[in-house]
């Protein structure tokens, strides 16, 4: 798998020709080996894209996503077969165990609510009320501690008052990186050979992505995180893409430093192999580290 975020930001003529993808805009032609790319935003209703390329980069497990003409993404591409696929892994995931699913959902839950109280640590706030409910987690979360820390979290993260419910250019920018996040996920479980829709804890019949809404939630913060640290009133192409290059933040997972996107790959295989019975123990331990990256643009044309 690739390592560039490329986001097409303008008219442009996206095609391919060996092994590369070629974007044709007004101001010159770029050449983008199909081997470095990781992810494809196009970020504008005013691109052409050829099938071919979308045939080949979807052979490379390269996520597309696109936007509606406000520039929020809309849909993404989802491979139906991938090349290891089985009846087996269907089979396996059609019966994990209950009593893993929800020790893995704990500790999902757990790792989620630790970073938010990080978070707001590193933004000097006082956490004794979160820390309180995060001392009453049970297993399953089966008294929603989860959503009773968002309801106090998000109010002192950004301001008084603060609804996650509202159209604030603050809950724009959070559900797109959210967005982002989900649709990274998707590529990792659907890259393992299993199904997306398939969750342990989201269960709507109109998601097809319960899994992945599942396994995201410890990196939510980091998007909150960033954003909290950012001072804009609009929405503008710099947040945008400071919110896909969070994909390259670094962070410390199960005590190494890593580049998020490498976070994301090792913590979706982990927990499919321990709710598949290949592995016994499952650790979500994750620390933000206490900076952020100003410049955060990858490429975007």
């Amino acid at each position: 798998m690739g390592w560039r975020s490329i986001i097409i930001t303008q008219h442009a003529k996206l095609a391919y020709s060996s092994r590369t993808m070629i974007v044709q805009t007004n101001d010159g032609i770029n050449q983008i080996p199909i081997d470095d790319i990781s992810l494809l935003l196009i970020s504008t209703t005013q691109a052409v894209i050829t099938t071919a390329l979308i045939s080949e980069l979807s052979k490379k497990n390269v996520k597309i996503i696109f936007t509606d003409d406000t520039r929020k993404p809309i849909s993404e591409t989802y491979g139906c077969y991938p090349n290891h696929r089985s009846a087996e892994l269907l089979r396996e995931q059609l019966n994990w165990e209950i009593g893993r699913s929800q020790v893995l959902w704990t500790k999902v839950v757990a790792s989620k609510l630790i970073n938010q109280i990080n978070v707001l640590k590193l933004q000097n706030i006082k956490t004794s009320s979160l820390e309180d409910e995060l001392n009453k987690l049970e297993l399953n979360d089966i008294t929603n501690r989860e959503a009773v820390i968002a309801r106090k979290y998000f109010p002192l993260l950004f301001e008084d008052g603060f609804s996650r419910r509202n159209g604030s250019v603050i809950n724009t920018a959070l559900n797109y990186g959210y967005s982002i996040l989900l649709s990274t996920i998707n590529q990792e479980i659907v890259s393992n050979g299993y199904l997306t829709y398939i969750g342990i804890h989201h269960d709507n019949e109109e998601n097809q992505f319960n899994l992945a809404s599942d396994l995201m939630e410890p990196f939510r913060p980091i998007v909150d995180f960033w954003l909290a640290n950012k001072k804009f009133n609009e929405f503008t192409p710099d947040v945008k893409y400071g919110l896909v290059e969070l994909l390259s933040l670094e962070i410390k997972y199960n005590g190494k430093n890593t580049l998020l996107r490498n976070v994301i790959t090792v913590h979706i295989r982990n927990c499919l192999k321990y709710l598949s019975n290949k592995e016994q123990n499952i650790k979500i331990e994750m620390e933000l580290l206490d900076e952020v990256p100003n410049h955060a643009i990858n490429d975007n044309v």
